[in-house]
């Protein structure tokens, strides 16, 4: 009886969290249409670029397991592969972006190759080292420009017709990168390819006793991961017209970490309003006199002292047992 029981709650929460998120995605994806018209552009797209890593790196954490302490590296590294393109060989943006995209996963394979050899803190620790060897070698690269950066990239012609100099241009831009993006994960981890990914994070042993070979799956999602968030780096270049050595910091792996853990780990819209949330955050409190860091810590612990699955993995539960108690 009591397995049974389990059975209905879950299938109740699963059916609820689906119900949950196709109406949330309509209602946000509406929004987004709507606000360049009400907000500052440069504002949303920041925050857009920002959720896409947020859910690249989920793809990783959430769903198969592995804590990434590196993921900088991708992103950063695919905004430097873009901004060189497109100012020194004046490529087009599509393709510059596409660079970016293919860049980070070439890294990506080659980080994840030599990681997932290694399992929880080892693997996590290794990731930190080899995204750190890259980060010197940003410093130290000719084409990086050093601490200087890459600056002035020019936006161009998406396809050699929309002039994305112009805000909502690049906007939307932005937007269809965006959807692109979490598209690709949702399609991941619905996919049997994303079922494999589970059952690696929920019991690795059973998955490797089964026939599949883990370590072949988890480089694939690895390498997946690694492209989303250099989409996300390769977009960031665009709009902000430049690519610093701030953007492959180990300070940004720990900033998506923490988006991730804010909004709830293995939840589509979990990394999405993490990232909002600290976004807006380090926006809005950036001429405070109080550090901000200091503001974001003290409300990331405070969030996980009140919402251990995140804020929407909380709200997921919480419906979840609305409608359970209903349904007895």
């Amino acid at each position: 009886m009591r397995d049974m029981a389990d059975l209905t709650t879950t299938a109740i929460e699963g059916r609820t969290r689906a119900r949950v998120e196709w109406l949330l995605t309509a209602i946000a994806i509406l929004a987004l249409i709507a606000a360049p018209f009400f907000l500052y552009p440069i504002f949303i797209m920041k925050m857009l670029c920002f959720a896409l890593f947020a859910c690249a790196f989920n793809l990783l954490l959430g769903f198969t397991g592995l804590l990434s302490f590196g993921h900088a590296a991708f992103f950063g590294g695919a905004a430097y592969f873009t901004a060189h393109a497109v100012k020194e060989w004046g490529w087009t943006p599509e393709a510059g972006v596409l660079l970016g995209v293919v860049g980070a996963a070439a890294l990506g394979l080659v980080i994840g190759f030599f990681a997932i050899r290694r399992q929880g803190i080892y693997f996590a620790m290794i990731t930190l080292a080899l995204a750190q060897m890259f980060y010197f070698f940003c410093l130290q690269a000719p084409f990086t420009k050093g601490e200087d950066g890459i600056q002035g990239v020019p936006r161009g012609h998406l396809f050699g017709i929309i002039d994305l100099s112009s805000p909502h241009a690049m906007y939307y831009f932005v937007l269809g990168g965006f959807l692109i993006g979490v598209f690709a994960v949702w399609r991941i981890v619905n996919s049997p390819f994303g079922m494999i990914l589970k059952s690696i994070r929920e019991n690795e042993n059973r998955a490797t006793s089964l026939g599949y070979s883990v370590a072949r799956y988890k480089l694939a999602a690895f390498v997946m991961s690694a492209a989303l968030a250099g989409l996300a780096g390769a977009m960031k270049a665009l709009v902000f017209q430049f690519a610093t050595l701030t953007d492959v910091t180990w300070q940004m792996s720990g900033e998506v970490i923490l988006m991730t853990l804010l909004g709830g780990i293995g939840t589509m819209l979990g990394p999405i309003v993490g990232a909002g949330l600290v976004v807006a955050l380090q926006n809005y409190l950036a001429t405070s006199e109080f550090p901000v860091t200091i503001i974001t810590g003290a409300i990331f612990m405070i969030c996980v002292l009140l919402f251990r699955r995140g804020i929407v993995g909380e709200v997921y539960a919480r419906l979840a047992r609305g409608n359970s108690g209903k349904a007895s």
